[in-house]
């Protein structure tokens, strides 16, 4: 008798490409194989990226973009997406209208700045991340540097994320992750609705290797959506799976080497 394999969740990632394979789609289709999802993609952008910085970037026509969506989607279906690089406003515009017509949990990583400080966002596209993208998220995940990008917030100490977090939450997703790993000390990020609100701690680990990081949580956040998990449960859970990959981040190039994807297989 033939047998047929469950079928795991399904989440989409619509993120550019890291030649360097740190971050971008490569860093979230990692992280949905460790932790057991069928990763899917949507390429907004290709860069050339190594572990010194992006030397060029080159985005993908949004007619390109809608028909990988829709390709996956419509054939596919998704528990969960994931965005990330977007680029620019006609490519921020046409995620944000596909989204829309998505009945499932998305989470916006509002990719601005890279890890070696390389713009990855238009600045006229600013204003289409906050009116078109982040009201559709479910949850969204940036950085300090996002934050004030986004916001004008700037974020010095831990008391100052809790107004960071209601200025993102101004523009409409329903939760918000403030990313607090530029701060000095243990690692912290909070994570509220406005209402609740939750503040997860980890040991900072003496490491200079974290290219991908902020793709990793967010696309690990994914994983757990799609699993069915609430968003406190799936952004803690994410929190232990990307603290364990930035302890393995490792040494590549002359510059920095990006997190460890498979760190628990090579546990186990």
């Amino acid at each position: 008798m033939p047998t047929t394999a469950a079928v795991p969740p399904r989440v989409l990632t619509v993120a550019g490409s890291d030649s360097g394979g740190g971050a971008g789609i490569q860093a979230d289709l990692k992280t949905m194989l460790a932790l057991g999802v069928h990763g899917m993609s949507v390429l907004t952008a290709v860069t050339a990226q190594n572990s010194l910085g992006v030397q060029g970037a080159w985005e993908l026509p949004p007619e390109a973009v809608r028909a990988q969506y829709r390709s996956v989607v419509d054939d596919i279906g998704v528990q969960a997406v994931k965005t990330g690089m977007l680029a620019s406003a006609a490519l921020v515009e046409t995620v944000a209208g596909l989204l829309a017509e998505t009945a499932a949990p998305v989470v916006v990583d509002p990719v601005g700045i890279s890890k070696h400080g390389d713009a990855l966002l238009a600045a006229e596209a600013l204003e289409s991340v906050r009116a078109k993208l982040l009201p559709l998220a479910t949850v969204a995940t940036p950085n300090l540097d996002e934050v004030a990008q986004l916001t004008g917030v700037e974020v010095a100490e831990e008391h100052d994320m809790r107004r960071a977090a209601a200025a993102v939450l101004a523009f409409g997703p329903r939760w918000v992750v403030i990313k607090g790993g530029h701060l000095p000390g243990e690692a912290v990020d909070l994570l509220t609705d406005g209402d609740q609100e939750h503040w997860l701690r980890a040991p900072r680990h003496d490491n200079r290797h974290t290219h991908g990081t902020g793709c990793t949580l967010a696309s690990a956040i994914a994983c757990g959506l799609a699993r069915g998990q609430n968003v406190p449960t799936a952004v803690r859970n994410a929190k232990t799976y990307v603290t364990g990959a930035i302890e393995g981040g490792f040494p590549l190039g002359a510059g920095i080497g990006p997190v460890d994807h498979g760190w628990r297989s090579r546990r186990a």
